[in-house]
């Protein structure tokens, strides 16, 4: 694990854009895992400016989205797909080569199933991934196995709480979600995690520290062999 401290987001974000930016150009085909949430914004920003400096190219970047609300419909301003189209309609990432987490879909299993066969087949060259309040990744809830795949899954009240800042109230907050599982996520060759703010700081401890506990499912992946963590200040205050 490789930890990098940085003084605010915006340099946090820099950083993982330069990485994100050195990987694309070694393997310009590479398979890449989008992170979702607020967390990954200043990054996608600055990934943004790379390509228009031409210091980037996504034009044979093969990319899928780590996790969406269920049910949703993708023109909804909180579908992930939505927002995330401000990062992915300034690039050159070919529609094709997009690969979504489908909030509409009528049969999530079959759906789930079949989202995560192609990414096990070939698993991605990049994962980029956030952090909850609770230590969920993607929408890998507490108590989600380090073996898990891609499904649907219940969001914890926790985590509708804190999403619910996005929503009119927390009763607009779907109860489910669509996400790549853990064990999926492990198969990463390389993951680049984000996380800032104070409140990230105990999901980071119990990343770095402690036992590995399916109740702080970050702490799984501790065990990955390419792990590179991105943080500011206040979300590293707590690592000793």
């Amino acid at each position: 694990m490789i930890i990098i401290i940085t003084k605010d987001y915006n340099e946090l974000s820099k950083r993982a854009a330069d990485i994100i930016s050195i990987e694309a150009n070694k393997k310009p085909d590479m398979k890449l895992g989008l992170a979702t949430g607020s967390t990954p914004i200043g990054m996608y920003k600055e990934l943004i400016k790379l390509y228009q400096e031409k210091k980037i190219d996504f034009s044979n970047v093969e990319a899928f989205m780590l996790d969406e609300y269920y049910p949703i419909k993708k023109s909804d301003k909180n579908s992930y797909y939505y927002t995330n189209q401000k990062f992915l309609n300034k690039v050159n990432i070919k529609k094709s080569n997009l690969k979504i987490l489908d909030g509409e879909t009528k049969n999530s299993d079959k759906f789930c199933k079949e989202y995560d066969k192609k990414i096990r087949k070939d698993p991605f060259d990049l994962q980029i991934l956030g952090v909850g309040v609770n230590g969920h990744i993607g929408f890998n809830e507490p108590g989600s196995s380090n073996n898990s795949k891609t499904r649907v899954i219940k969001l914890s009240e926790n985590t509708r709480a804190v999403n619910s800042r996005f929503f009119k109230n927390i009763n607009n907050v779907p109860k489910n979600a669509l996400t790549i599982g853990i064990g999926t996520i492990m198969k990463s060759k390389k993951i680049i995690l984000l996380a800032n703010g104070k409140n990230k700081a105990i999901a980071i401890k119990h990343l770095t520290e402690g036992k590995i506990d399916k109740n702080w499912p970050i702490s799984f992946l501790r065990n990955h062999k390419n792990l590179v963590v991105i943080l500011d200040k206040e979300a590293a205050r707590l690592i000793k």
